[in-house]
């Protein structure tokens, strides 16, 4: 699984600067100087406004998003935890670990808060997704665990799925996780992997799955996001994943001369594996609890893992923006508006570019997918054997997203049992059409939107939108 690397130096770096209309929650992390642990002059969620989330937050309104964590269960108890949880599901076969509403090991908590924590409570961190509900699901990570994880996940309406664990063994996918994928796929929900926590060019799986080697490149390739860790200099992490199975970067670590251990989040109030080590590079535990604002229920995490649930946060909250985006128009908008230097493309190092939420959620807002609509009003015989035709359309589109505005009206005819035949196309809302008497005929139009969405054919006689003769 993709675990914390050893705590990793100091966290430094001034917020970028955020526009008129950002919303940024009373939460501390987010607006006071580091309490612990870190540079004394900017605030432990440095990465928030870094990453342009207090733009993002700006155009977040109606529902909240949905994330599912799938990872080692959370500390439900938690303040930051606790008031997001929709669901915890029990996905762990082994039966000396506790309900997904327990976390032995201490990942799931601090990933699950970096998407989700609770924003304006005063006490913490704000997560990515602000206000976003968790499905918790607490994995063994066997195929069949993870696979029906995914499917539970789906199930329960999540916008997005977070992955932050992975294996390379060597084995090919099983069909059972192959096939979860596909579905979730098919159903419009965003999965998001977190790469390696080696630099290695192997991704493992599920990463692999979603952003498949030699794809990475293809700014359209791919049935998800594979996530690699940058620092606060803006380069990957020197532990993280690289190479061509690699889509984009999110924050995971800081630059290694700043003083910093990792990203603050939310970790359980019990004992953790992560603090106990065991065999590995975490022989000697992490040593990654910390006390913040008087609570202990804190850690400084560095990662993959914890860059992970920020896409997929995000990749939520922009599905909840347009829910009219295909999962291929998420993840092509997610690389398209990473950030990275005027005219670089994708990189081996960071994919297409360290999340840019602001930047994701504003493109979010111009993408239109809605198919207009149009209703003939006005349909009569005029001297010189013709029907004068009306119709009126419109382009509406949802709350938050720019209408791109019809462009044209197909108007179609079909007489007697015959197939309807476009017989003009116009961007007005009249027209005279030659009729043969005697011939019944029956009309209707056909909305084109300027981002080439159709307005779907009626099926049959739609007395609403078609008059007969």
């Amino acid at each position: 699984m993709r675990r914390v690397a050893a705590p990793i130096a100091v966290l430094a770096l001034l917020c970028a600067a955020t526009s008129a209309r950002a919303a940024v929650p009373d939460d501390p992390a987010l607006v006071t100087l580091a309490a612990a642990g870190g540079s004394a002059s900017l605030p432990d969620q440095w990465w928030a406004a870094r990453s342009g989330f207090f733009g993002a937050w700006g155009l977040v309104g109606g529902a909240p998003a949905t994330v599912a964590v799938i990872d080692t269960g959370v500390d439900a108890s938690h303040p930051e935890i606790g008031p997001q949880l929709l669901a915890a599901v029990d996905q762990d076969g082994d039966p000396a670990h506790g309900p997904a509403t327990v976390d032995e090991n201490g990942h799931g908590t601090h990933v699950a808060s970096l998407a989700c924590a609770t924003p304006g409570n005063g006490i913490g961190i704000a997560g990515a997704g602000l206000g976003c509900r968790l499905i918790v699901e607490k994995t063994d990570l066997t195929d069949a665990s993870i696979a029906a994880s995914i499917g539970d996940a789906v199930g329960r309406g999540a916008d997005a799925i977070n992955m932050s664990f992975g294996t390379d063994d060597g084995r090919k996918p099983s069909k059972v996780l192959v096939d979860a994928v596909d579905d979730a796929y098919a159903k419009g929900v965003v999965l998001v992997a977190a790469a390696a926590d080696r630099p290695t060019r192997e991704q493992g799986q599920p990463a692999n799955l979603l952003q498949p080697r030699g794809s990475g490149s293809d700014l359209s390739a791919g049935k998800g996001l594979t996530v690699t860790a940058a620092t606060s200099a803006d380069v990957r992490a020197p532990f993280a994943g690289r190479g061509s199975e690699i889509s984009l970067a999110a924050y995971g670590a800081v630059d290694g001369d700043r003083g910093s251990p990792g990203l603050l989040g939310a970790f359980p109030g019990n004992s953790t594996v992560l603090e106990r080590g065991g065999p590995g590079p975490q022989a000697a535990g992490c040593g990654c609890r910390t006390n913040y604002r008087g609570d202990a229920r804190w850690a400084y995490l560095s990662g993959t893992s914890m860059a992970a649930p920020q896409v997929a946060a995000t990749a939520a909250l922009v599905r909840r923006l347009n829910p009219d985006l295909r999962v291929a128009d998420i993840l092509k908008l997610l690389k398209r508006t990473a950030r990275r230097p005027a005219g670089a493309g994708w990189t081996p190092d960071l994919g297409w570019g360290i999340l840019d939420a602001d930047a994701a959620m504003r493109a979010a807002g111009r993408l239109d997918r809605t198919p207009p609509s149009s209703r003939i009003v006005l349909a009569a015989p005029v001297g010189g054997g013709s029907v004068a035709l009306r119709w009126r359309g419109r382009d509406a589109a949802p709350p938050g997203v720019r209408s791109s505005g019809v462009q044209t009206y197909e108007v179609w005819r079909a007489t007697g049992d015959g197939p309807a035949e476009r017989i003009a196309t116009t961007s007005g809302t009249t027209v005279l059409v030659p009729v043969r008497p005697g011939v019944r005929a029956r009309y209707f139009t056909v909305a084109v939107d300027r981002q080439g969405n159709r307005e779907p054919r009626p099926s049959g006689a739609d007395r609403g939108r078609t008059r007969t003769f």
